[in-house]
């Protein structure tokens, strides 16, 4: 079935590895031969001279270019979660708070901006991606160690270990109960992420004003939203790698890793950023 998620319905070769029907099909399927026609009239064997189709010069999506790609991102973002941890002051002063607080915010609205711009090419751009890597891990590393100094460094460690756990979980639940995702499924989790995202903003809006709902904060109502984004992480991270697999069954050009790496990255920050709020709620009870 077509997608909801953005980041692949707007790739031409993702939309391609589906019929009018919404079923898959696969490279080749129901394509007539290159210069023959249903009139024997128009058979054409080429012009001499004129040059040849173009042929793509590099191989298809595999697991082990989506891993490739993955990887690389998350180091992007590990390498600027660090570098902006240690490069920024203490947070036990107010100059140190406003830089580190500022760094988060710098962080965050860069991502967002080339977030929403990754998800919406047609054509993906590894550098766009990876820039998008920096700017998250700019953010990470500001809240992190916003974190670290209000709730301790337990809470940092345990959010970072929790993130590879739900992610190893979520592959392995993937591949020994043979998950399918429909289209109802996709609907449901793009709907409730895109529902969290306009929370987050309208919560934005009136923290400006000095009101807030206590949507996102450390109380219960924060903690109960915090847990259902977790969940909903989860979900993104299973509905990536139904892409992954779809487009590793389709053949889709090399490139498309880096959307699915771009996706997945994601998903795992989606995750990360829960399991700290969840943690640092439990353990400020």
């Amino acid at each position: 079935m077509p997608s909801n998620n953005p980041v692949f319905r707007n790739s031409d070769e993702f939309k391609s590895g589906y019929n009018a029907y919404g079923n898959a099909t696969y490279a080749g399927n129901g394509a007539g031969h290159s210069g023959y026609g249903s009139d024997p009239s128009t058979w054409s064997v080429g012009t001499p001279g004129a040059p040849s189709a173009p042929t793509r010069t590099t191989g298809p999506m595999t697991i082990d270019t989506v891993v490739q790609r993955t990887g690389i991102s998350l180091v992007v973002v590990i390498v600027a979660a660090a570098l902006t941890w240690v490069m920024t002051p203490s947070i036990t002063t107010n100059e140190g708070l406003s830089a580190v607080y500022s760094a988060a915010m710098i962080g965050s609205l860069g991502a967002f901006v080339l977030s929403m711009v990754n998800s919406f090419k047609k054509i993906i751009s590894p550098a766009l991606v990876l820039v998008f890597a920096a700017f998250e891990g700019v953010a990470l590393g500001a809240l992190s160690k916003a974190f670290d100094a209000q709730f301790g460094s337990g809470v940092v460690t345990g959010a970072v270990l929790g993130t590879f756990a739900a992610f190893a979980g979520t592959l392995a639940a993937y591949k020994y109960f043979d998950i399918k995702v429909g289209n109802k499924f996709r609907t449901m989790v793009m709907g409730a992420v895109l529902g969290m995202i306009g929370l987050a903003v309208l919560e934005l809006v009136l923290g400006l004003f000095g009101s807030s709902l206590g949507l996102f904060g450390f109380g219960a109502l924060g903690l109960l939203t915090a847990m259902i984004g977790l969940a909903l992480g989860v979900f993104m991270l299973v509905m990536d790698f139904d892409f992954v697999e779809q487009g590793v069954r389709n053949g889709l050009p090399e490139r498309e890793s880096w959307r699915a790496a771009f996706a997945i990255t994601v998903s795992l920050v989606w995750i990360y950023t829960n399991l700290l709020r969840i943690l640092a709620i439990v353990t400020n009870r």
